[in-house]
């Protein structure tokens, strides 16, 4: 596995990492993939349907994915299986599966997915029964870097790369903190959610703790990634940060860790603020 000043000693840049307003269209659009992004196996679409576009389909090749509602309630078909999501509910898709997808109503969809070599089981994954996990939803933080954390695709689902969830922060609080880095393991991105304007935040991405290569405002519906680095974030005074995490493991399933971090060493003495859930 690569060391710590390895995966740290090449700068972020800022091309291939910035991606803006990927929720104001209609349909399926695949906005992120490895080959137009410094991801190398980690891949972002968005859909979003309503009365004038009620259903998309798709096939998902060689890549498992994980579709999280983010709003409304969509009926979705995986070959001979058919089941609904409403808000916040999450399903993990096998690779090599015919999709179509529903609304009656309006929805909005995200879909990550990542490229697998092993076939994992179809998988639902109910909020009501991920917040009641203390393991997958827990607060995090202290005084101005409390956050709601939410685990929707991890330990409770069996997959090859991908890991999902959503988090919240208070107004005007950080989050990400402190600043922490896992790239020997999984490249990231965070796609910014729950976030009405005139709410915005601020992410940062560095290897240089001194200067860092990476300081953007984010909005609602706005991605940024994380292929190494140091990425904390904030939020507008009176404002909450939101946003969708999803990171894609670089040895299938052997990296697929959630929590296991490195935190920048001046701020190693507070924990991760990631400890409940290895429990």
């Amino acid at each position: 596995m690569s060391t710590l000043s390895s995966v740290l000693n090449e700068p972020v840049a800022r091309e291939g990492n910035v991606f803006r307003k990927t929720n104001v269209h209609k349909g399926r659009k695949v906005f992120i993939t490895p080959a137009n992004s410094s991801m190398k196996h980690l891949c972002y679409a968005r859909i979003i349907l309503d009365a004038s576009t009620p259903k998309v389909h798709f096939d998902n090749g060689n890549e498992e994915t994980g579709l999280i509602c983010l709003q409304g309630e969509v009926e979705v078909s995986v070959g001979k299986d058919r089941f609904k999501l409403g808000e916040r509910d999450s399903v993990y898709i096998t690779r090599g599966s015919s999709i179509d997808l529903e609304t009656r109503a309006s929805t909005d969809i995200a879909e990550f997915s990542a490229d697998v070599d092993n076939v994992y089981p179809l998988q639902i994954v109910r909020y009501s029964d991920v917040k009641d996990d203390k393991a997958l939803h827990f607060v995090a933080g202290g005084a101005a870097t409390t956050r709601d954390l939410n685990i929707l695709i991890g330990k409770n689902v069996q997959a090859g790369r991908l890991l999902a969830g959503l988090t919240i922060s208070e107004p005007g609080n950080w989050t990400s903190w402190p600043p922490h880095e896992h790239a020997a393991m999984l490249e990231e991105m965070y796609v910014y959610t729950h976030m009405p304007p005139p709410g915005f935040g601020i992410q940062f991405v560095y290897t240089d703790r001194e200067e860092p290569e990476l300081a953007t405002i984010v909005r609602d519906g706005d991605a940024v990634l994380m292929p190494r680095g140091y990425h904390p974030n904030v939020a507008a005074p009176g404002h909450r940060i939101g946003f969708l995490w999803a990171m894609a493991a670089h040895r299938e399933t052997e990296d697929r860790q959630f929590g296991v971090v490195n935190v920048q060493p001046e701020f190693s003495q507070s924990g991760s603020g990631l400890e409940a859930s290895r429990k």
